[in-house]
């Protein structure tokens, strides 16, 4: 399969990943189920490279609509069908408002923002793109994203707009969907793409390991050199040697310096 089809892709195995033994992990992905993305990315794992190359070589962006050749018929992807295919949510749009958060991220924005960020102006915007993807996840923020992935796939297909290629599974869906089009042989998505129990306790792993691993490399401390000790702010008196006289000379007195 080209590699440009899947580098940029992941399928994920609900199922699989929601029975791991890691609270956390499990706690992510609950989220994303619940924010309305099960169905893109739960998604049949099924690919058709061929028809992707055409979909891909032949595609561009009209009136909103995105139209391509596929074996020679005519296909057309709009944002209604898209959203329909993956029962996404289409009837809110992210503001970046806090208000939409649950009220104990409300909190912590309350903290972030004026205890440690410290700046005049609004403390409600979430300006930042992938972090407000993650924030509206996490938090709980209800979002238009039929709009948000198809916006993405059209940049995707623009001319030399020179985004990398992805959603093939979900791509592969679609077509598979019009029906009498040709599509050619299948193939499965590589399991290495997909989120499974197996796969994300390697991915921890590896990640653990980086982290110790840049620990590891990170360059050493030299230490700082002994001191010498200090030198004295005086010098011990020196004591001159007398020659022997038949009076006992008295004894020298010491000086400070």
């Amino acid at each position: 399969m080209t590699s440009s089809f899947y580098n940029n892709s992941q399928h994920i195995d609900f199922d699989s990943v929601l029975a791991m033994d890691n609270p956390g992990m499990v706690s992510m992905f609950q989220a994303l189920m619940a924010s309305g993305l099960a169905g893109f990315l739960g998604c049949p794992a099924v690919i058709y490279e061929a028809a992707l190359v055409d979909f891909f070589e032949n595609a561009s962006v009209r009136e909103g609509v995105i139209i391509s050749t596929v074996a020679g018929q005519l296909v057309e992807i709009s944002e209604e069908w898209f959203a329909e295919s993956f029962d996404l949510p289409v009837d809110v749009s992210l503001s970046g408002k806090k208000s939409q958060m649950k009220v104990e991220y409300r909190l912590l924005c309350d903290i972030m923002a004026k205890s440690i960020s410290v700046k005049t102006g609004s403390f409600n915007a979430i300006t930042v793109e992938k972090f407000s993807m993650v924030t509206a996840v996490v938090c709980g923020v209800r979002m238009n994203w039929a709009r948000v992935l198809f916006n993405i796939l059209k940049k995707m297909v623009t001319p030399r707009s020179n985004q990398a290629k992805g959603f093939a599974a979900q791509i592969s869906l679609l077509l598979e969907n019009i029906p009498n089009l040709e599509l050619g042989e299948s193939s499965e998505f590589p399991a290495s793409k997909i989120p499974t129990e197996k796969t994300v306790h390697r991915y921890v792993s590896l990640n653990d390991k980086g982290g110790a691993k840049e620990a590891a490399d990170a360059p050493l401390m030299k230490k700082a050199p002994k001191k010498r000790p200090a030198a004295a702010d005086f010098e011990a008196p020196v004591i001159k040697k007398k020659r022997k006289m038949k009076k006992k000379s008295g004894s020298s007195k010491a000086f400070w310096r």
